[in-house]
């Protein structure tokens, strides 16, 4: 498994030292930065763009609520992991809502967070082998999906699109890694580069919703996803495909 990046934010000076001691001991982790500043944590993530942050709630400047909804509204593919020394039913929800991938309890064992990182990037995961008669099943429902909401197959983001929302129905927790490993497999395949494929996809989503096809994107996902002209970012409209892809026991 590659090291995966870290950077680690929290005004508990003790709990800081113990998790900074520890994953710069662990030979699966490499621990960016530390901070007890909301700011100087917001300035490392957008230098460094980290493959995990843990962050506490209450943290100097900026709060991390604050950051993680900086990060979710910059569109980077960090996982975020908040702490807390208090549990509030409504407050985990709140932040799991906004974005955060897991909540733990001050105080706790590093190891046990450690592994929950280590399940998002297990490079050994391996992708999900389908049948002939699957794969062509899977074309054609994306396919259907596409038509009906307006991305034309001429452009360029059509083919990619595509093959991102396949890549995340066969591997989900690939939609964790979309500039770092999405992009760049896509790019691998149409022998492209993997910001190509970023701007690609995007111009795909974008001409969906300038042909304000609200309803049938609505229709389509069962439930009023997006109102008036609102736009997913790239990653929220291929899990959204996929999720339902993938509900439709399409894997």
């Amino acid at each position: 498994m590659k090291k995966v990046s870290l950077i680690i934010l929290d005004n508990d000076q003790d709990n800081l030292n113990q998790c900074k001691e520890y994953f710069e001991r662990s030979e699966d982790f490499e621990v960016l930065g530390v901070s007890d500043s909301g700011l100087e944590g917001w300035r490392m993530i957008q230098e460094s763009n980290p493959d995990v942050l843990l962050c506490s709630l209450i943290l100097r400047g900026i709060d991390g609520s604050g950051v993680l909804e900086k990060v979710k509204e910059s569109g980077l593919d960090t996982t975020v992991i908040m702490m807390s020394g208090f549990s509030d039913d409504a407050m985990i929800n709140r932040v799991i809502s906004k974005g955060a991938s897991y909540f733990v309890v001050k105080p706790f064992d590093p190891e046990s967070v450690a592994a929950r990182m280590k399940e998002c990037f297990e490079d050994n995961q391996k992708p999900v082998e389908l049948p002939m008669e699957k794969r062509r099943a899977l074309d054609e429902e994306i396919s259907s999906i596409f038509i009906s909401i307006g991305i034309p197959p001429h452009i360029k983001g059509y083919s990619y699109l595509r093959e991102g929302i396949k890549m995340t129905v066969m591997k989900p927790s690939i939609i964790n890694n979309v500039t770092k490993e999405l992009y760049p497999k896509i790019g691998e395949k149409f022998e492209t580069s993997a910001s190509k494929v970023e701007r690609a996809i995007r111009h795909a989503i974008e001409v969906a919703w300038n042909r304000g096809r609200i309803d049938a994107i609505n229709s389509i996902f069962g439930t009023r996803v997006y109102i008036g002209t609102e736009k997913p970012t790239n990653s929220e409209f291929i899990a959204l495909v996929a999720d339902k892809l993938i509900l439709e026991n399409m894997l």
